[in-house]
């Protein structure tokens, strides 16, 4: 596996456009949600592509505006998230086995569309709960099967000169593994408070997961 900014871009820029089919296919928001998931996608996307993911990313990137143009046809808009997500696993999965994708996908992309649907609420607060509950639930799957498959693979055999490295990677998984959490026990909070702590608690957390993706696969697989 080749760690390095094009993987990390493609990882999270793919599990946005998925999570952001899902909701789109919900059909529990308007149009304004499939815009900013497109222009999100369309971004990192383009990031991605400079980076060293090239025309597959850049065809995500295409497929994510495409999405958000048939923001008032959700269902148009799903496929087109999905098409773009597919884009950016295959980006992905160039250099790297295909369980740590989906796996890297999951995480990053359930973190992300928790944050961005929590802030719908603001809009319109009898918007469901179980959408923000089921994308918490994506977000720390993503994260236990990352953080095995890169245990099984050695991220928590480090070299003495790695051990900052190693701690920070143990850290980081369990900070962010209890503010998915947090997130899930916020939401249960009957008041609209509740949908406050969770959004501010899941921007904590994608803070944090970079910190898990990057350690983890750096440890396990270093860097060419």
């Amino acid at each position: 596996m080749d760690v390095n900014p094009a993987l990390v871009l493609s990882l999270w820029t793919g599990g946005t456009a998925a999570c952001g089919a899902v909701v789109a296919w919900w059909r529990i928001v308007g149009s304004g949600y499939s815009w900013l998931t497109g222009a999100v996608v369309a971004v990192l996307g383009v990031g991605a592509g400079a980076a060293g993911s090239g025309r597959l990313a850049y065809a995500g990137a295409v497929l994510a505006i495409a999405g958000a143009l048939m923001g008032r046809r959700p269902r148009l808009a799903a496929a087109f998230f999905a098409g773009s997500a597919v884009a950016f696993g295959l980006a992905a999965g160039a250099d790297s086995p295909w369980i740590p994708v989906l796996s890297g996908m999951a995480f990053l992309g359930g973190v992300t569309a928790t944050m961005m649907l929590g802030h719908w609420y603001l809009v319109d607060p009898r918007l469901p709960r179980s959408a923000l509950e089921r994308l918490d639930v994506v977000a720390g799957a993503g994260l236990l099967i990352d953080f095995i498959y890169m245990v099984l693979n050695g991220a928590l055999e480090w070299m003495p000169a790695d051990a900052i490295l190693g701690w920070a990677f143990v850290a980081l998984t369990l900070m962010t593994f209890l503010l998915l959490v947090a997130v899930w026990y916020s939401l249960q909070e009957p008041s609209y408070t509740g949908v406050m702590a969770a959004t501010g608690l899941s921007y904590l957390a994608v803070l944090t997961s970079f910190g898990v993706v990057v350690l983890g696969r750096l440890l396990a697989f270093g860097s060419s």
